[in-house]
């Protein structure tokens, strides 16, 4: 049963859109009876064509005013261009990234309107949409749908709670939204930008994600993980533990308070398995754990088990990978 028109919040990306905006559309397939993106900036072109390869009908863009990343905060002036359109949809999906909560919280704000946070998945009762979340460190879920609300339902979606699904739709049929009067919140701008530098797959989009914890014993024990990521074209994850300690940035960090990673092959070196990090990285198709302490909690989430110290059996693991060439 379909809950009506669902907006969905999309993020560009060079050459189309982000993984977790592809997430988000196909949530949106499965309970909307029309789906349709909203979006700042980015090529409207390349946009509406990966929107429409995910479903949607429409795009509905509101176009920088300069191609520098300068200038009005564009979640600002995007929700206020929502906030006015004179059609509203029943449900409108973003995702737990900077500028989705940036603009839901906006809307949240312009609307009189709450917004269901932190959604690990969807359900439908009783003809209306439901937000699942976890919560107690991900060992209780609750389920939370609006009542008495005039207006769009606006959910918070984490990412890879949804698998990507492409339809192979034709681009989706170009929208302009015109500038709203933001007011006062329209004088914050930006005034530069930063792109952080890296090489290899980003962490929460990686295949093979290879995590070092606080059993590695010292941070520059951290380089056999950044060594055994680049020997197998993974990305170089943390627990929380050694991202506090300041052994790696937080950019690193998988968990409730970092990345949600979905990889193939995730290996947990010397990572106890605190509640904290198995909600970022449980979902694996196959996880291999390596610690010394046998009854650590990171063997119960585990497909394969080494008993063994990280310093041992990290070293032997990148010598025969170097020696396979």
């Amino acid at each position: 049963m379909g809950v009506g028109t669902v907006w969905v919040h999309v993020e560009p990306a060079p050459g189309g859109v982000a993984s977790i905006s592809e997430e988000l559309l196909a949530a949106a397939r499965r309970f909307g009876e029309r789906v349709e993106a909203v979006c700042a900036g980015g090529d409207p072109d390349a946009v509406s064509a990966a929107a429409g390869e995910h479903g949607a009908s429409a795009l509905r863009h509101l176009e920088r005013p300069d191609e520098a990343l300068v200038g009005p905060l564009l979640a600002t002036s995007l929700a206020e261009a929502l906030a006015a359109a004179d059609d509203p949809p029943a449900v409108i999906l973003a995702a737990t990234t900077y500028d989705g909560r940036d603009v839901a919280g906006r809307l949240s704000a312009r609307l009189d309107i709450p917004v269901v946070t932190n959604v690990t998945e969807l359900a439908v009762s009783n003809g209306a949409l439901v937000g699942i979340e976890p919560i107690f460190g991900g060992t209780t879920n609750v389920h939370t749908r609006f009542a008495g609300t005039d207006g769009p339902q606006i959910f918070l979606i984490r990412p890879k709670s949804f698998q990507a699904e492409p339809t192979g739709g034709p681009p989706a049929q170009l929208v302009d939204l015109p500038a709203a009067d933001c007011g006062a919140s329209g004088a914050a701008r930006v005034t530069g930008s930063h792109a952080e530098q890296s090489t290899g797959p980003k962490l929460d989009e990686a295949a093979v994600v290879i995590s070092g914890g606080r059993g590695l014993g010292e941070a520059g024990k951290y380089e056999m993980i950044e060594q055994l990521a680049g020997l197998l074209g993974g990305a170089a994850g943390a627990s929380r533990a050694i991202v506090d300690a300041g052994w790696v940035p937080y950019s690193q960090q998988v968990g409730q308070t970092g990345k949600v990673v979905k990889p193939d092959v995730y290996i947990a070196c010397g990572i106890s398995g605190a509640t904290q990090h198995l909600v970022g990285m449980k979902n694996s198709r196959n996880i291999v754990a390596v610690n010394k302490d046998p009854e650590a909690p990171i063997f119960g989430v585990a497909d394969l088990g080494i008993v063994g110290d990280v310093h041992k059996v990290l070293p032997r693991l990148i010598e025969t990978l170097q020696s396979r060439g």
